[in-house]
């Protein structure tokens, strides 16, 4: 993650707050300290929906930079968490419509791997051989994931990756919760069936 890249924006965040400071306190003024709270997070996101370093590199910067331009627009309405993911999920949504050749499917010196993706995925304790069975099924799942409709995928990464409750994804993503819990019914059934088909084939 290029933090120095995300630290250089922030010191010309703050420079550009200094110069101007009649305007209207926020709570996102400290660009600095929301940079080093939520960078990690919103770079995983990014990674693991674009699956390509160096465009989850540059929108997580553009997701800052996004959020400080609109700064004065943040209501308090939702945690500054949820704000930041609807900004970055938008700026995702922008680069497959753009770019949708390429999403999932380019491979090149900078597209990652699953093994990649797994080290970015936060894991609570568990015995060494629950993690070992989870590292041989991570393949088959970022595959199934991969295969999703881009909302669904949306859908699931925030749920399941962010382990973000159903009211937070519905703010994120502007639909009614009732949609948000069909389209990740209609994932987790797509995975879990291909999990499954997969374990047949093996026997």
């Amino acid at each position: 993650m290029p933090s120095q890249a995300l630290s250089t924006d922030s010191l010309t965040i703050t420079r550009q707050t200094n110069i101007a400071p009649q305007a209207s306190a926020t709570p996102l003024d400290d660009m600095d300290s929301i940079v080093a709270t939520y960078e990690q997070r919103i770079f995983r996101f990014h990674l693991v929906s674009i699956r390509d370093r160096d465009v989850a590199q540059t929108l997580t910067q553009d997701t800052f930079v996004r959020a400080w331009s609109a700064r004065s627009s943040f209501r308090g309405d939702c945690s500054i968490l949820t704000w930041l993911m609807r900004i970055a999920l938008n700026l995702v949504r922008d680069h497959t419509r753009t770019d949708r050749f390429r999403f999932w499917k380019r491979v090149s010196d900078t597209a990652i791997d699953v093994s990649d993706i797994s080290s970015h995925v936060p894991h609570r304790d568990s015995s060494l051989e629950s993690r070992l069975i989870a590292s041989e099924q991570m393949t088959l799942v970022w595959e199934s994931v991969a295969e999703l409709s881009d909302r669904q995928r949306s859908i699931f990464l925030l749920r399941f990756l962010e382990e973000l409750e159903l009211s937070e994804i519905a703010s994120i993503t502007g639909l009614p919760i009732s949609t948000v819990k069909t389209h990740l019914y209609r994932a987790l059934a797509a995975i879990r069936a291909r999990h499954n088909a997969s374990l047949k084939d093996s026997l």
